[in-house]
């Protein structure tokens, strides 16, 4: 028979003893025997209402998923002659999402005879890897998938601190 650590409703432990007798011990209490650490040795099992541990685990997963943020990828398309202003309009949008936590995917993409001009999608990228050069990082390098080319940019941390520390000893 496997032996088993019994902790009581209230918190305390009762101890190790055979799982016949917890199970025995619980059933008196008018409660459930629950197991807690499977993987200890002996495993830690304790008496207590199995509604209210359903309940207790809920709980305490509202609350992580409530903390936890969700990282989306948000798309920027541009095409290889996009214009200065539409670049500037798209870069500005571009920082706000990565400033939110986003991730975000830059596409340059190619209609018919633009494939011939993948040099300049290179070059519109590089120049947007440079704007946004102070609030990001460049998670993957720019590469050609079908008719697009494509980089992913994430948020860069450091920068983020540097920059608040530096709004604060200018404002301070």
């Amino acid at each position: 028979m496997i032996s088993v650590r019994v902790i009581s409703e209230t918190g305390e432990q009762i101890g190790v003893m055979l799982t016949k007798e917890a199970i025995r011990l619980a059933n008196e209490r008018s409660l459930d025997l629950i197991e807690i650490v499977p993987n200890a040795t002996p495993p830690v099992c304790k008496i207590m209402d199995f509604g209210k541990y359903r309940y207790e685990i809920a709980k305490k997963e509202k609350i992580q998923k409530k903390h936890q943020h969700v990282m989306l990828v948000k798309e920027i398309r541009f095409h290889p002659n996009t214009d200065t202003h539409d670049f500037e309009f798209k870069t500005r949008h571009a920082r706000e999402f990565i400033e939110e936590g986003h991730r975000v995917k830059a596409a340059v993409f190619f209609k018919g005879r633009e494939m011939a001009y993948q040099d300049r999608g290179k070059e519109l990228l590089d120049r947007f890897t440079e704007k946004m050069s102070d609030v990001a990082k460049l998670e993957q390098e720019a590469k050609m998938e079908g008719r697009q080319m494509i980089a992913y940019y994430v948020p860069d941390r450091a920068k983020k601190k540097n920059s608040e520390k530096e709004k604060s000893t200018k404002e301070g």
